[in-house]
């Protein structure tokens, strides 16, 4: 047999080996789809439907054309409040330093500035809320790290015409309906042998992407239409429900990322276009601990749940209680519907039945009926049970008690006049503390985030970059490449402001002024504590202009560095702070770092020594100039 055949029996083998996979990690799935396919139900306003045996959703029809069919969604508004409270969870993240050495101090804060210029120009904030807003709807959303060889600044043109580009980190959003986990009883990615991401494509873009020619077909995705399954007496209205559609001239992409095996000790990674196989190889990424290759996945969760890999939610636990909500509510209405309308007793023969039954008895109406009969008359109506209101009542509060979240706005203003501050407080406290599980679930993705960032700049950034800092200095710009990346131990510097507000933190700080704790014996604050008052008020930005200081001492900082890497002379300017650097020099000259630096280069002792010779020698100029110009 040819190596060419051998060749195409293996890629056909383990296309098909591929899909029944695929195939077997959907069936084992399925319950956990239909019910997120029912949570976005609920969510859009089809309430009238439920999960049959078979895993798919069934609308519920009317039982009577009198029967009131309305929906009173509570559940949408508990979301938005939800999104709301977790749109404020936005993490600041720092890079502890390898070491304690000058160099390594400095490429920490490089990396922090890797970091935050990676989320601004990515734009973070939007993936991390639409992320969040599969974890709130279905339990459980996606972060997809990869290195995009598309992205970046262009570095050159092909013999084709093509922009040849330096390759930069992108991050997908990918919802809980695209990702096929080997077992739902892993408790999270790491605990994954292996992960389909299965995605359809227009053939076009797989051509694009791939260069291979696959046949399109019709593909069932999950899409809104329109639903009449509500309404009332007389009416119909119109929702949004989720349904299957199909998708023309398509093909299911699957991409399966499986961990280092003893057979492949570098992993797998293999894609399925439509029946062809479009890449097979190693795992590309170097994204875990020590530089161990992994799934180029992060998961992040609504509710946590025991010995599940997905994560439960809200909508979940409150589909029961807005099930009986619509049926108090529609019961109710269809009794003040008969209240209003009235139920007539017609002896039999006497009126013209059809007649009255169209068109009622409307004001003026003449009601002719059988001589010697007895007239037609209405049942004596009943007055609306008290049952009806207690029951809504109880099922209002029971909203409350599950959702942990209340609309303040929509409240009574004179039951929230009534209550003390104290009190207000302490009910807002324990909303966030129902919210809180939710947030540090995003807290703790956007940690993996950034470190998944920086190992891959450090497997990929080989060249010289140049990006934008963020809070700069004034320089605008910094550059670096993978060298500059000594560290990823990514550490949470602020985290949400769900639980502290600002004008939490300046009363806050206003207390600890006020009490002396801020200020020194002399009641002066230093440069120090105000810039980083500054900074916790939210006014980070002043923090150049205010404190010249800081300025200095990193001035003093990098030229220390420069030294360390071998710079033969470094310039004394004379905007310097000469006491400030001469400081910065020394304490620098008598830490460990520089004396292991000094066995190494012992050269390098006296080039410091010379150069803050060279701060005294300005600084005393300085002075005698000052001193003649008196």
């Amino acid at each position: 047999m040819s190596k060419t055949k051998q060749k195409s029996d293996y890629a056909k083998n383990l296309v098909d080996e591929i899909k029944r996979d695929y195939q077997a990690r959907k069936e084992e799935r399925k319950p956990f789809e239909a019910q997120w396919q029912l949570n976005i139900n609920f969510l859009m306003g089809n309430q009238y439907c439920g999960i049959n045996s078979q895993d798919n959703i069934d609308d519920f029809d009317k039982q009577y054309f009198w029967q009131e069919r309305e929906v009173y969604n509570h559940i949408a508004p508990i979301i938005d409040i939800r999104l709301a409270k977790l749109a404020k969870v936005r993490v600041q993240m720092a890079v502890q330093p390898a070491s304690v050495q000058e160099d390594d101090v400095a490429n920490a804060k490089i990396c922090k500035n890797i970091l935050d210029s990676t989320a601004e120009r990515l734009g973070l904030s939007r993936v991390i809320s639409e992320v969040t807003r599969w974890s709130e709807i279905c339990g459980t959303g996606f972060y997809k790290i990869v290195w995009n060889d598309t992205l970046g600044s262009v570095v050159g043109i092909d013999d084709y015409g093509k922009k040849i580009r330096e390759g930069d980190v992108d991050i997908v959003p990918c919802s809980p309906f695209e990702i096929y986990p080997d077992s739902n009883s892993c408790l999270d990615i790491s605990g994954c042998k292996s992960i389909i991401d299965a995605r359809s494509f227009d053939v076009d873009t797989i051509k694009r992407i791939w260069g291979v020619d696959v046949k399109g077909e019709d593909i069932d995705t999950f899409n809104l239409s329109n639903s009449q399954v509500v309404g009332g007496l007389g009416y119909l209205s119109n929702v949004a429900k989720v349904c299957k559609t199909a998708k023309h001239n398509q093909a299911m992409v699957l991409e399966r990322y499986t961990m280092p095996t003893a057979k492949y000790p570098l992993g797998r990674v293999e894609i399925v276009a439509g029946d062809t196989l479009v890449y097979e190889g190693d795992l590309p990424y170097k994204n875990l601990k020590d530089g161990e290759r992994g799934l180029p996945f992060i998961r992040q969760v609504g509710i946590e749940q025991p010995a599940l890999f997905w994560g439960g939610c809200i909508i979940e636990r409150i589909i029961p209680v807005q099930r009986a909500y619509n049926a108090v509510k529609n019961r109710k209405h269809e009794f003040l519907n008969r209240i209003s309308m009235g139920v007539m007793t017609v002896e039999d023969g006497s009126v013209d039945v059809d007649n009255l039954e169209e068109e009622g008895l409307s004001p003026g109406k003449i009601l002719v009926y059988r001589q010697g009969s007895n007239a037609p008359k209405m049942l004596a109506s009943e007055t609306l049970p008290t049952d009806f209101n207690t029951e809504e009542d109880r099922l209002n509060n029971e909203f409350l008690s599950i959702s942990g979240v209340s609309d303040w706005i929509g409240s009574s203003i004179t039951a929230v006049s009534a209550m003390s501050g104290v009190a207000l407080e302490l009910m807002l406290d324990q909303e966030n503390m129902r919210i809180t599980a939710s947030s540090e679930s995003i807290i703790t993705a956007v940690k993996n985030i950034a470190m998944q960032i920086l190992r891959l700049y450090k497997q990929f950034a080989t060249t010289k970059r140049v990006n934008l800092i963020a809070n700069s200095n004034g320089t605008g710009v910094f550059y670096w490449n993978n060298s500059n990346i000594t560290s990823d131990d990514v550490v949470v510097t602020t985290k949400n402001e769900m639980n502290e507000t600002i004008a939490q933190k300046r009363n806050m700080l206003l207390d600890l002024y006020k009490a002396g704790l801020l200020t020194d014996e002399n009641n002066q604050m230093s440069n120090t504590i105000r810039t980083k008052v500054l900074d916790m008020l939210g006014f980070g930005i002043w923090e150049n202009v205010l404190d010249n200081n800081t300025l200095q001492v990193e001035c003093a900082r990098r030229e220390n560095i420069a030294f360390g890497q071998g710079a033969k002379d470094v310039e004394v300017s004379e905007v310097h702070d000469h006491d400030l650097h001469i400081q910065t020099h020394i304490a620098y000259m008598l830490s460990k770092d520089f004396e292991k630096l000094a066995h190494d280069k012992p050269d390098i002792k006296q080039r410091m020594l010379e150069h803050i010779r060279t701060h005294k020698q300005f600084k005393q100029l300085t002075q005698q100039t000052e001193n003649t110009g008196e």
